[in-house]
């Protein structure tokens, strides 16, 4: 497959553009999908994040010739799925949960080639925070970083330091793990180094 197809994003993150550039990889067309991102009646928190995966996919339009990215960044303490912090309140209820345990980063990435099949992978980083003080959940919340976030937190800025242990895939806590990512382009015919 010498062909060169055209790659649609389907995520206006800023995060997951910068990502792929570090595999040299960038979006020819960026289009931001619209589902409905509830989680299902007793849906956990794996397969919830590969849905979302693959349901953001295939919500874009696709050519013939285009190939579609798109994933999901899912955290989750025990079965509990940790959505993105719409508000401050939502955000320090998420921190006050995750203070001094371990939880789970769940990102989901999903392909449909120029051959209509749907590839999915995800990665699965556990995350420890630090013991955290009303005070420094106050700063962190001051800060605006977390809004918008899964869990209510971004771990490339400031909340990076106060996580005391991680097991797994940075980039994919930050929101597109980038060895899946690869790996499902590449199959999906898409020309990389």
């Amino acid at each position: 497959m010498g062909d060169r197809f055209k790659l649609i994003l389907a995520s206006s993150s800023p995060r997951r553009r910068d990502l792929l550039s570090r595999i040299g990889v960038v979006p020819d067309i960026i289009l931001s999908p619209d589902i409905d991102e509830s989680p299902l009646k007793g849906e956990i928190p794996r397969i919830y994040a590969l849905r979302m995966a693959e349901e953001k996919a295939a919500a874009v339009p696709r050519g013939a010739d285009e190939i579609v990215l798109a994933g999901d960044t899912t955290v989750a303490v025990g079965r509990r799925i940790l959505q993105q912090a719409e508000d401050a309140e939502m955000q320090r209820g998420f921190l006050r949960l995750l203070s001094g345990r371990r939880h789970h980063v769940l990102s989901a990435v999903c392909v449909i080639g120029p051959d209509g099949k749907h590839r999915s992978r995800i990665s699965d980083s556990i995350v420890r925070f630090k013991q955290l003080s009303e005070t420094e959940i106050d700063a962190y919340i001051k800060s605006g970083e977390g809004l918008g976030k899964a869990g209510g937190y971004a771990i490339q800025g400031r909340a990076e330091a106060l996580v005391n242990w991680m097991s797994g895939n940075h980039s994919g806590v930050i929101g597109l793990p980038l060895y899946e990512t690869r790996a499902l382009l590449r199959a999906a015919g898409y020309p990389l180094d």
